[in-house]
């Protein structure tokens, strides 16, 4: 690990292994944020912008993207399990690495219990004799034991579930751009005309935009996970710079690419709520079973979030633990090693997994039996929790930069642009973007329930400092 400039709060040299490779790195980054919330989510998205669902994107994906950037140059100078957590206490001190990192760890096991349910609902109907709750059993335990062995097989999973995800992105493109260039059998060439006909191409307005962008803006989310695992890698600072410059501009080009192949192919009038516009794009240009077809990729998209959130969640209370922020016995790491040193089953955090496994199988039970009350309620105080996050990251990075360029100038491998900006550009964004989620009937709930989540968060860490001080 670089050398971090000095701070009131050192971290200590981490016993993880470094199992995972550079193509693990870059397919967690390219399929991270590849998920059921661009494949079906989407939908609302042109609901409410129509065809300018592309400018909500760019502008959504340009937020992201930014937020990567300075993520990036943190993670690249000072590479550590807890990433931004660690980043934050060591700009602004021990209340904000101990806030950002339970926030996030909440944030991940309740929305892990989303991902297991859905995939639990497309396999019962796959094999109905089934019952939900087994499928929702089988998927967690087989996370739960991959993430217990050693960190490759969380890699070999993330890289071959992220590679299914991109495989289809790119087939849907091709067939999309041969759609309207009326090259397949039974089309014609489409033009421009269902991105200027129905009401053209802002049939709603700017304000349209701006809906959408509140709507696209969380697929996004899962972007983090890659400076997560960087510190896992044999070369953090060099894996993820490279997966950071790759990752982003490949994401906006599936993102803004895929919408823009929908909107040109179909009205935008013709999508239909709950259903996957891919589905419809596909239907309409004479895919057999696109309608199965997507469900499998959804059913991927849903497995490799499960699979990347257990282990996130657990990397980042181990962070925790590490600090003193968390109980001191989740820094049991298995011990086990092959042969010259390689890890083989060790260096890994099993007390951190199972710990918060263990809370995401509450999650599941609590959206199992009570989705509309005690679930809903926890749901909504994490769904603004992501804002946050990415605020404090860019806080963190105004701090940290100048230190760095005092203390350590040549740990800057990758640097922000336009510093400092595009980082206030940023914060600007993240305030405006919580702003508008106040004045959305659907969005207000979310941010005050994340708002008071996080001040109590906020009030624990606080009183957790005072304690602390002789």
């Amino acid at each position: 690990m670089h050398d971090a400039p000095p701070t009131h709060s050192p971290v200590r040299s981490e016993p993880l292994a470094h199992g995972l490779k550079q193509r693990h790195l870059t397919m967690l980054g390219l399929g991270g944020v590849i998920g059921a919330g661009l494949f079906v989510g989407s939908g609302a998205g042109i609901a409410v912008a129509g065809p300018a669902v592309v400018v909500s994107y760019l502008i959504a994906g340009a937020l992201a993207m930014l937020v990567m950037r300075l993520l990036g140059e943190m993670s690249a100078a000072m590479p550590a399990s807890g990433s931004f957590s660690v980043h934050a206490e060591r700009a602004l001190g021990r209340w904000a690495g101990f806030s950002v990192g339970w926030l996030y760890w909440f944030m991940l096991v309740v929305v892990l219990a989303v991902e297991a349910t859905a995939a639990a609902q497309i396999a019962h109907a796959w094999v109905p004799a089934v019952d939900q709750w087994l499928w929702v059993l089988l998927f967690m335990v087989v996370f739960t034991v991959a993430n217990l062995t050693a960190v490759k097989n969380f890699g070999e999973f993330e890289f071959w579930f992220a590679a299914l995800k991109v495989t289809a992105i790119v087939a849907f493109l091709v067939l999309g751009v041969l759609a309207v260039l009326g090259v397949l059998p039974d089309t014609d060439p489409v033009g421009l005309t269902n991105l200027t006909g129905q009401g053209g191409f802002l049939p709603n307005g700017w304000d349209g935009v701006v809906s959408g962008v509140l709507t696209v803006v969380f697929a996004f989310g899962g972007l983090e996970v890659v400076t997560i695992a960087a510190a896992e890698t044999d070369d953090p600072a060099r894996a993820v710079g490279r997966a950071v410059r790759s990752a982003v501009v490949r994401i906006l080009f599936f993102y803004v690419g895929s919408m823009l192949v929908i909107v040109t192919v179909l009205p935008w009038t013709a999508q239909q709520a709950g259903l996957s516009p891919y589905v419809k794009v596909l239907d309409s240009i004479g895919v057999p079973s696109a309608g199965q077809i997507m469900n499998i990729v959804v059913f991927v998209a849903l497995l490799s979030a499960l699979n990347a959130n257990l282990y996130g969640s657990s990397r980042m209370i181990f962070s925790l633990a590490e600090r003193g922020e968390a109980p001191r016995g989740l820094l049991k790491v298995s011990g086990t090693r092959g042969a010259e040193g390689s890890p083989s089953g060790g260096g890994v955090p099993r007390r951190a997994v199972l710990a918060s496994v263990a809370f995401g199988f509450v999650s599941v039970l609590l959206n199992l039996g009570w989705p509309d009350t005690v679930f809903l309620y926890m749901l909504n105080s994490v769904g603004a929790v992501l804002l946050f996050v990415w605020g404090l990251i860019a806080a963190s990075q105004l701090r940290l930069r100048r230190r760095l360029e005092r203390e350590a100038p040549d740990a800057l491998a990758l640097r922000m642009w336009c510093f400092p900006y595009l980082t206030w550009v940023t914060l600007a964004g993240l305030l405006a973007v919580l702003l508008l989620m106040l004045t959305d009937d659907a969005a207000r709930p979310q941010v005050l329930w994340s708002a008071a989540a996080t001040a109590l968060v906020l009030l624990v860490a606080v009183v957790r400092e005072r304690r602390a001080k002789p």
